[in-house]
């Protein structure tokens, strides 16, 4: 958490206008489960992990992100930030991969959790719901954005897509080869500008004071993560080319008069559109396990 307030301020030094964090960059992607027979029914090793991973998780009605709001507010500048979320209206002991809006003003705008987990992903994380799909003004951008491989759902694409979305945020837990493809894909699919925010990840980063350090550090590649953090034009044009192996703060002055100019030719959810024929029905209710009436 220091580390992103930290990374605020630098920023702000730049005169940004949005930054944005990989995802479920606090507290950490679930790396060891793959390396330790995580799918082991009953495994102590597993449910001791696990717990220290929820302890760690992120509540945001216990005011976990306040420092991270001050901040914004403080520079003035939106954040994207991938969160594993401790959510109370289901109980407070499931992990949820949310990706969460905080305006310039320090507020929460949207908390969108990740709609389905990927493979090992799914021992750790709960499913999540439509609630997130939301897109916010940021000056003359109208921005979005979705957790990893939730990015190639085409549907969820299309729910940012009806809303306007044209600076769309995709929030990975790190690796080139997942962001190279699908960032420009996307920009040239929706003709927006597209950011791909990816961690590092390496065995070096393995603190002692996680359980089974050593264990997990016998486990792990010396790089699990290398980042590939890249930006992409409404023509899938580089702005930003993916760059590996580096943590650093990465910054591009993008026009909004460009989306205008490629949207002549295509408009996915506007001129290029049938919705006569074809059509999305997107449910965005936040999923409880109880209603209660007093």
């Amino acid at each position: 958490m220091a580390k992103v307030v930290d990374r605020i301020g630098e920023a702000a030094a730049h005169h940004c206008d949005l930054i944005a964090f990989g995802e479920a960059l606090v507290p950490g992607y679930p790396f060891w489960v793959e390396r330790t027979d995580g799918a082991r029914f009953e495994s102590a090793l597993q449910k001791e992990l696990y717990a220290h991973y929820l302890e760690q998780g992120v509540s945001i009605d216990a005011g976990h992100l306040d420092p991270v709001c001050a901040a914004a507010s403080r520079h003035g500048m939106a954040v994207y930030l991938g969160i594993m979320e401790r959510a109370a209206n289901r109980g407070g002991h499931s992990l949820y991969c949310s990706m969460v809006y905080i305006d310039a003003k320090g507020q929460v705008g949207s908390v969108h959790r990740k709609l389905m987990p990927t493979y090992e992903e799914r021992l750790v994380w709960a499913i999540g719901d439509g609630h997130g799909l939301r897109t916010h003004t940021l000056g003359d951008f109208t921005v979005g954005g979705l957790n990893c491989w939730e990015n190639w759902l085409p549907l969820a694409r299309s729910a940012l897509y009806a809303q306007g979305e044209d600076l769309h945020v995709a929030l990975w837990p790190g690796n080139r080869r997942n962001t190279e493809d699908i960032t420009r894909f996307i920009a040239r699919e929706s003709r927006s500008f597209v950011v791909s925010v990816a961690g590092i990840m390496r065995r070096e980063d393995i603190g002692d004071d996680v359980p089974h350090a050593d264990l997990l550090r016998e486990a792990a590649d010396d790089v699990m993560a290398d980042g590939g953090s890249c930006l992409a034009g409404p023509t899938g044009d580089w702005l930003l080319e993916p760059e590996t192996g580096v943590e650093s703060l990465r910054i591009a002055t993008i026009e909004h008069r460009r989306v205008l100019e490629e949207r002549q030719n295509l408009d996915v959810a506007g001129h290029y559109s049938r919705p006569d024929v074809t059509r999305l029905v997107v449910n965005r209710k936040r999923q409880t396990t109880a209603e209660f009436e007093d």
